[in-house]
């Protein structure tokens, strides 16, 4: 669909893009062209992402280590990064979610969503965007939303809050950057099965379960329609579509609400058992990171 060295001369940053949805952006990014530059939690995750798209496309690839939610630790890793040339993109797709009854959730539960999510992504999304206006630079920003940004989501509320607050900053920022040739705009995808997304907002499931059952189209997305879009985004030649969260869904949201009212026939037992399932995921990651 895009001509080879589309994106050469473009040097783009993704948050979370070790592993999933930011790693599929990233690979098709540097395929065409782009210098890469990706973040996580996990360093060595992305080290090792970072080693092997280079090897299997060439071109170059640099990762970094860091949690989002500490704004001097966002700050520095963009000062680094600058010091060899400003970033022309920047995409937001570091994220955390899972499911449960507001009811039960604790204060340190909707934080550890809110902080990433939110937080995170204006930090990011702010180091990065006042060193083009000091510097006079140009800039794109490609934010990862959900379709409840629209309609609401239950069961995920400090997701849907979060994720509501990056399509408002999408469009204030549009407008308030517009002047300075920075333009913000924003996918929401419909499931796209990661490993990670499908552990903890469908535990017990075949990921893409539910989609193909209800979906208008019968099936999930693809990684290679997310890369197509967020390359159509972040390239030269669209430089005028600016403020928008585009929803890439299947018309799951149009047809379903694409969302997790469906869980209201849960009873306390499926909700333990839920809560249950994602504990000792997040245990199993825990060990894993060492």
């Amino acid at each position: 669909m895009f001509k080879k060295d589309l994106m050469r001369g473009q040097r783009i940053l993704i948050t979370g893009g070790g592993t999933g949805l930011g790693k599929g952006m990233a690979e098709r990014f540097l395929q065409l062209g782009a210098e890469v530059f990706i973040c996580g939690r996990r360093k060595g995750v992305c080290d090792e992402t970072a080693a092997e798209l280079m090897a299997r496309h060439g071109g170059k690839v640099t990762a970094y280590g860091v949690d989002i939610r500490d704004s001097a630790g966002v700050d520095a890793m963009i000062g680094d990064i600058f010091k060899s040339g400003p970033l022309t993109g920047l995409v937001n797709n570091a994220a955390g979610n899972f499911i449960s009854r507001t009811q039960d959730l604790s204060p340190r539960g909707f934080d550890a969503i809110a902080n990433i999510v939110m937080h995170g992504t204006f930090y990011v999304t702010h180091a990065v965007g006042r060193r083009w206006i000091a510097g006079g630079h140009k800039g794109s920003v490609l934010s990862i939303v959900v379709s409840w940004v629209f309609n609401g989501g239950p069961f995920v509320v400090p997701s849907t809050m979060s994720k509501s607050a990056i399509h408002g900053m999408t469009m204030s920022l549009a407008t308030e950057w517009g002047p300075y040739g920075i333009r913000l705009n924003a996918i929401a995808p419909g499931e796209i099965p990661t490993e990670g997304m499908s552990k903890r907002l469908n535990p017990g499931e075949k990921p893409g379960q539910k989609s193909e059952r209800l979906n208008p189209m019968g099936r999930t997305g693809t990684m290679e329609e997310l890369q197509n879009f967020a390359t159509f985004l972040m390239a030269p030649g669209c430089e005028w579509l600016t403020g928008q969260t585009i929803t890439m869904d299947g018309g799951g949201s149009l047809a379903t609400g694409g969302n997790f009212y469906a869980l209201r026939e849960w009873d306390d037992a499926k909700w333990t058992a839920a809560r249950d399932a994602i504990k000792t995921q997040n245990e199993k990651d825990k060990a894993q990171r060492g």
